[in-house]
């Protein structure tokens, strides 16, 4: 029996325990969603085990990763800093490596030899770095109140500061705590917010990840930090916080942030009077509720008016002239692209319409979507860095300063 043969039968062995375990003890939808994902990540690997043949005991190892991070998935909870260290970040980056190289993989089974096979794999080892360290950015934006004549959304320049006081702000979104963002990760990050001395720190939601739901002090641990901050620190739900929304309203209530569900806020600032209005996060009738929402809350003459809106591709519900400036995560960015290389695209932008990082606009509302503080879904950042920014917003009300 050829080595790839054993290499192909234990893979198949680890896909039936972790999918018999997933459909046993946590139902179909993870079952299904497990399956499909080691499905093709067996197969790519199965493919081009030739071309690592050499080094079969580091592929044997980083296979055994991806299957016991699975399986470990089925009872989720939070797990160790040795097995994060050993297990899920190596599985995540051996399988976003398999992802990757999935043409090499078709190009192997069809009796080619692919070119560069470790690329994709090396590519992966950089979203690894990518996944785990943030730097400092600090942005200008400006809001000139022209009026963007277009059907739909489009990028936006930021402009060029005007000389007026800006107002000063910090948003976390989209952290997701798991194997690449511990609970004292997500702390320092916190921490760090507040020492910037924002005017207002904003947070647009995705806490958790479903490692994370099980225990409800690793999100209280981590956003206190944020309490010297209470009274200009607000929130609003994302999608995966609607899996816990007692835990994280918890957690949120414990650190001092305000959580916004279909509620404004009215906050005084050094730049002048602002109105939040945090949106809860919904997949049906936006349009409507949206809507609805603005006309119980409608402009306060003399106000910034911010919209906190976790997911940017309902900013074209939005009515228009109701949102001077939207903040929204839930992209990452886009997560795998060429922002690194200081271009735009990224896979999410190349396959859809959806505002994915940076500043957009329609009529007179702007959008800023936040790339993320950490992330979910795909196994790594690749070329899209998450963000840890300090907006600096001029707005034509602001204070001189």
């Amino acid at each position: 029996m050829t080595p790839q043969l054993w290499f192909g039968l234990a893979s198949l062995a680890g896909w039936v325990l972790v999918v018999g375990a997933a459909r046993v003890v946590r139902g179909p939808f993870y079952a299904r969603f497990a399956g499909v994902i080691l499905f093709i990540h067996s197969t790519v690997t199965v493919s081009l085990f030739p071309l690592f043949a050499d080094a079969w005991p580091v592929v044997a190892y980083l296979q055994a990763t991806v299957f016991a991070h699975f399986l470990s998935l089925v009872w989720a909870r939070s797990r160790s800093l040795a097995w994060r260290v050993l297990v899920s970040i190596p599985a995540c980056f051996f399988a976003a490596g398999s992802i990757l190289a999935l043409p090499w993989a078709v190009i192997a089974a069809v009796g080619f030899e692919p070119w560069v096979p470790w690329l994709p794999y090396a590519l992966a080892g950089v979203g690894v770095v990518q996944s785990l360290w943030t730097r400092e950015e600090e942005i200008d934006v400006l809001l000139d109140g022209s009026i963007v004549e277009i059907d739909g959304v489009r990028r936006h320049p930021r402009g060029k500061p005007n000389g007026v006081r800006p107002l000063r702000i910090v948003q976390l979104s989209d952290p997701h705590i798991g194997p690449f963002m511990s609970s004292e990760r997500l702390a320092r990050i916190c921490r760090r917010a507040v020492e910037r001395d924002p005017d207002l720190i904003l947070l647009t939601g995705d806490f958790l990840t479903m490692e994370s739901q099980a225990d409800p002090s690793l999100l209280v641990r981590a956003l206190a930090p944020l309490r010297p901050a209470a009274g200009r620190t607000f929130a609003c739900f994302g999608n995966h916080d609607h899996e816990a929304p007692e835990l994280v309203r918890h957690a949120l209530e414990s650190a001092g942030v305000k959580l916004l569900v279909d509620e404004e806020a009215v906050v005084e600032t050094p730049a002048g009077p602002v109105q939040i209005l945090g949106m809860d996060f919904a997949w049906r009738a936006r349009r409507d509720r949206m809507a609805a929402l603005c006309e119980r809350f409608p402009r306060r003459a003399d106000h910034l008016r911010v919209v906190l809106l976790h997911d940017p591709g309902a900013f074209r519900h939005l009515p228009e002239g109701h949102g001077d400036i939207v903040f929204s995560g839930h992209t990452h960015g886009g997560q795998v692209g060429l922002v690194s290389l200081g271009l735009s695209w990224t896979f999410l932008s190349g396959l859809s319409s959806m505002p994915d990082h940076g500043l957009w606009a329609r009529g007179r509302d702007r959008l800023y979507v936040h790339r993320g503080t950490g992330h979910y879904g795909f196994p790594l950042r690749l070329g899209v860095p998450a963000e840890r920014s300090l907006v600096n917003l001029y707005w034509p009300g602001s204070r001189t300063g």
